[in-house]
């Protein structure tokens, strides 16, 4: 039995033997999730709730009644929670890039930051008759790789190629030292690229484009919020697209799927992640996919939200605020504000 388990910080797979008891399930999600105590809801649309605590532990999952192979459960806290911490990106100096470069949504610093929690209760699925399949947001993981991930889920078809390509970013910056200069950067070359192989450290605008020309292919991103549409290495033969939340990654993707085209496969083996720059309709989809995303609010104001610094107390406007009490305090802890 496999099913998906989405959680606050993101979505897990989980496979469990035909003998698994509610016990095995809930040890399962309590793991992936790191909550304690959660609900559980399933069966995507019609959301319906799976009341574990009617059920023995050592019951069956099999002698429920409720067939959960092959489904996506949705886990929320049950206890009240405090606001969720968040440690603020501050954006790198962006003197002497490129105007597509400069522009483009970029958060290159370490952060325990998570993507929105008020996000759908499932991905949104676009048909796409033209292409015999639908297009379908697959979320990346909150550990600060979510850029690399979204991207080696793209060209390499894996998402767990974090390292190699964080190795591949480096190398390139210590081999354009005229290109990527500490201007470029926000420090010194060096000092970049041993930071930027840190598992912590997020990636931006600067790593998009280092990656397209390594791949040549064009790595779209569009920003949810606006949907501003950003493009590295425009002109490649081929594209990938990235949706980015203010804090996060995701990736497209198109699933083979029956008519109408509505439902895309939960685990999705056979997605496509690549596409011909040269047909319109991908761009066409994933503008329409993320239309969805922005109706549902799904991206974090990064210039509008309140933050409280969890040191002094104190309350200050976006990224721009928090920063500026950071420099003045040195204070680095910080949390949105309720």
């Amino acid at each position: 039995m496999r099913l998906r388990v989405r959680g606050p910080s993101g979505q897990s797979t989980v496979t469990l033997n035909e003998s698994a008891t509610i016990q095995d399930l809930c040890a399962h999600i309590a793991e992936k999730t790191g909550l304690a105590s959660f609900d559980v809801k399933y069966g995507y649309p019609d959301l319906k709730t799976l009341q574990l605590d009617d059920y023995k532990p050592d019951q069956q999952l099999a002698e429920t009644g409720v067939n959960l192979n092959g489904e996506q459960l949705i886990i929320a806290a049950r206890q009240s929670v405090a606001a969720q911490e968040v440690a603020i990106p501050v954006v790198q100096p962006s003197a002497g890039l490129s105007s597509q470069t400069r522009s483009s949504p970029a958060r290159s610093q370490p952060s325990n930051a998570r993507k929105p929690s008020n996000t759908a209760d499932d991905p949104p699925e676009i048909p796409s008759p033209e292409h015999g399949g639908t297009f379908v947001l697959r979320v990346m993981p909150d550990d600060n790789s979510c850029l690399f991930r979204a991207v080696g889920a793209a060209v390499m078809g894996d998402m767990d190629t974090m390292v190699e390509l964080r190795s591949i970013v480096a190398a390139s910056i210590q081999s354009n030292p005229t290109e990527y200069t500490a201007a470029i950067l926000g420090k010194q070359p060096d000092d970049y690229c041993q930071w930027i192989q840190t598992e912590s450290s997020w990636g931006g605008a600067i790593e998009l484009k280092i990656l397209s020309e390594y791949f040549n292919l064009e790595i779209c991103s569009i920003d949810v919020q606006t949907l501003n549409m950003f493009q590295f290495n425009e002109g490649a033969p081929t594209r990938c697209i990235v949706v980015y939340s203010g804090i996060h990654y995701d990736v497209l993707a198109l699933c083979p799927s029956d008519p109408p085209h509505t439902r895309a496969d939960l685990f999705a083996p056979d997605d496509t992640k690549i596409f011909d720059a040269a047909d319109p309709v991908v761009l066409e989809k994933a503008k329409e996919l993320c239309r969805v995303l922005q109706s549902k609010h799904y991206y974090t104001d990064t210039a509008g939200f309140q933050v409280r610094c969890n040191i002094c107390g104190g309350t200050f406007t976006g990224e721009r605020g928090a920063t500026k009490h950071a420099m003045e305090t040195g204070h680095t802890d910080f949390g949105e504000a309720s």
